[in-house]
């Protein structure tokens, strides 16, 4: 299923020793690109952490954070390293005979190291951390997905009108060829001079034979139905569409070089609006 590469999963938990949230956010990128957050005591989840969201998540840049907040613990009373905070007072006290001022509690309590913090008991946590991942993973895939439903029906829509666009210009072929002969004829009998009737057919055969682009309608034909096909698979497919896309465009600006009809010139241009507004989609689909 088309899956968009910009989405955003949240998932929360308690336990007896805090709260922790997961937040991942992803957007657009060439490949997988992980930046992973943790609190320092939890840092030994990284490599799983990374192995879990590569499993779900296979391109874009993924923003995942952990906050766990161990105050929300409730306790009698703040544990406080009164030996640290003994000899920052007294440092403050020293300062204040050349400086005076206020020693603010609230200061030193702020100091690392003043409030012991209770290590982290990972064989507990681990567990109950990696599940709540997985639920948030859950939440984003599924943003993904809805939003590349959204982009698929868009592209889905372009490709038929690009289809269309092909449609009127293969049947408009015979019509414009006709009428770009008969303009080279009026101005060659405008000349009034004697032309060799057999040289000019050939010239005239060498010039359609330029002006062909049969082959680019066919190519660009095959190419949205190609896409079509594509936007029906499983697996992330935004690379490919992005090749489509960069193939699409090239047939479409050799049939406008090759244009000697406003008809051809107009539909050059028109095929280049529809495949650039697929291809800024695309450059969000994983």
């Amino acid at each position: 299923m088309l899956a968009s590469m910009t989405a955003f999963g949240r998932m929360e938990g308690s336990g007896d020793l805090g709260n922790f949230s997961w937040e991942i956010r992803t957007v657009n990128h060439r490949y997988l690109d992980m930046t992973i957050r943790l609190p320092e005591d939890m840092r030994m989840l990284e490599p799983t952490v990374r192995e879990t969201i590569s499993s779900r998540i296979k391109r874009g840049k993924v923003d995942c954070s952990l906050k766990f907040d161990a105050t929300a613990v409730t306790r009698s009373e703040v544990p406080v390293n009164r030996e640290l905070a003994d000899k920052l007072i007294k440092a403050a006290e020293s300062l204040a005979i050349t400086n005076p001022g206020r020693i603010d509690p609230i200061d030193v309590l702020r100091w690392p190291g003043v409030i012991n913090k209770e290590p982290v008991d990972m064989d507990r946590m681990s567990d109950q951390l990696l599940a709540l991942l997985s639920g948030a993973l859950d939440h984003l895939v599924e943003n993904r997905k809805r939003e590349g439903r959204k982009i698929k029906t868009m592209i889905m829509e372009r490709c038929d009108k690009t289809a269309e666009q092909i449609q009127l210009t293969r049947t408009r072929i015979p019509e414009i060829m006709e009428a770009v002969r008969e303009r080279y004829l009026s101005r060659a009998r405008e000349l009034n001079t004697e032309l060799d009737k057999e040289r000019l057919e050939q010239e005239m055969l060498l010039l359609a034979q330029k002006m062909d682009i049969a082959e680019e309608i066919d190519r660009l034909q095959a190419h949205i139905d190609e896409v079509k096909r594509v936007l029906e698979e499983s697996q992330p497919v935004g690379r490919r569409l992005d090749f489509l896309m960069q193939e699409m465009n090239r047939e479409a600006n050799t049939l406008g070089s090759k244009s000697v009809h406003l008809d051809t010139t107009n539909a050059s241009v028109e095929l280049k609006v529809l495949i650039e507004q697929m291809r800024e989609q695309i450059q969000n689909i994983e």
